[in-house]
């Protein structure tokens, strides 16, 4: 039996074929015999009681330049489809939550990677909250006393945009750092989002662990290691993409929040660890498989559609 399998994501005209994580999803879909329609987040919609999409039915080929071709545009309900992938990346604004209630009306019925309401309540930065003994020192505040506070008792930290994404607009400041209030200024003048402080982790330098959990197991890591000169070891930023195991404190971090990710129907899930730290949950848009494969001769896209076949009786 075959699949039909619908991917929300941002324009695949524009993706790196050898790195991007949708694209290694989409190609395994298809080994296994699933059809596949694509299409953008805009041309999501709630019409009269249905969820509808805009888009293509979609082939995939690993060849860069020409790495997918599209069928006759066209309009579906995507109560029709087997599994919905919610796929576009960050940053996790208004549109991107509503695109989340919208898939929530079609979820189980239709399974949605990963489940949309979880997705909502979850943001990588929120998350982990949850596990305070597992995470540096952290603050989440708007009010600049707060973060004053909070930079004063520990000298080295993190500022960040709490619903960022790839690396944007990260901050470190150091003890003799004298930006805080320029940074709050700045961030102020933008939204109305809250920041995101955390403690300054020296062991950054040694690399930002990508841990990937497929239904709550781990199946492996990824070390993303800092450009020189740079704090921010995404690799979206410049961040150097390595070797690594898992090691038992990696263990211990999976093993205590495996059972939550997996309760709420969190299949494909990637977890940041940094000196033994966990740091962000990612479960909107997670990386990193394609690396994954290279560096240690597995299929994590099979792993992730083993669980997707199994939940759709397959």
């Amino acid at each position: 039996m075959s699949l039909k399998v619908a991917i929300q994501m941002d324009p695949i005209a524009n993706i790196n074929i050898n790195a991007d994580t949708t694209f290694r999803i989409a190609e395994e879909a298809q080994a296994r015999g699933h059809e596949l329609f694509y299409y953008t987040p805009d041309m999501l919609a709630f019409q009269e009681g249905r969820v509808t999409a805009r888009g293509w039915p979609l082939k995939v080929r690993r060849q860069v330049g020409d790495h997918f071709s599209l069928g006759e545009k066209v309009e579906i309900d995507l109560s029709t489809q087997d599994v919905v992938w919610l796929r576009q990346d960050p940053p996790f604004d208004m549109s991107y939550i509503t695109t989340t209630h919208l898939l929530d009306m079609i979820h189980p019925e239709t399974l949605v990677v990963n489940d949309p309401a979880w997705v909502r309540n979850y943001p990588e930065k929120l998350l982990v909250l949850q596990f305070p003994h597992l995470t540096p020192p952290t603050t989440i505040a708007r009010d600049l006393d707060t973060l004053k506070a909070f930079k004063h008792k520990h000298g080295d930290i993190i500022l960040k945009p709490l619903y960022g994404n790839g690396g944007a607009g990260v901050f470190r400041l150091d003890p003799s750092d004298r930006n805080l209030n320029s940074l709050h200024e700045l961030f102020a003048g933008i939204n109305r989002e809250p920041l995101i402080a955390q403690k300054f982790l020296h062991d950054v330098s040694k690399g930002d662990k990508r841990v990937i959990l497929v239904n709550g197991e781990p199946v492996g890591a990824i070390n993303r290691v800092p450009a020189a000169g740079e704090t921010r070891s995404n690799l979206h930023v410049g961040g150097r993409p390595e070797k690594v195991g898992l090691n038992d404190r990696d263990l211990e971090i999976c093993a205590e929040i495996g059972p939550l990710l997996r309760e709420k129907g969190q299949i494909f899930v990637g977890i940041d660890v940094i000196g033994g730290n966990l740091t962000e949950i990612n479960l909107t848009s997670p990386t990193g498989i394609q690396e994954l494969e290279r560096f240690d001769g597995i299929n994590v896209a099979e792993k992730i559609w083993q669980v997707i076949e199994a939940k759709r009786g397959l």
